[in-house]
């Protein structure tokens, strides 16, 4: 029992030095005027774990950086598609 427990404090520790910062472009092809990019970003700002987002009007798109044990791509994505502008990953 006491191993049991030890793991299972010794996983919660470790388990966030696992997490990493990654960083996604997304392609929004949909954005076209001033206020998109506002919108867009608003939208991304509100997801647990999104630590930096910047959005180009002039490249249709949104370089975002998060944490990813707090967060997924798909949260991402689903955060524009629910602002009204869907995203793609940009390869």
């Amino acid at each position: 029992m006491k191993k049991q427990l030890a793991a299972l404090v010794l996983t919660g520790v470790v388990a966030p030095m696992w997490a990493a910062t990654q960083t996604v472009t997304l392609a929004i092809p949909s954005m076209r005027c001033a206020m998109y990019p506002v919108t867009v970003k608003e939208a991304l700002s509100k997801i647990p774990g999104v630590r930096k987002i910047e959005v180009s009007l002039a490249k249709k798109d949104a370089v975002v950086t998060f944490d990813d044990s707090k967060t997924t791509v798909a949260a991402l994505t689903q955060a524009t598609r629910n602002a009204g502008y869907p995203a793609t990953i940009e390869r």
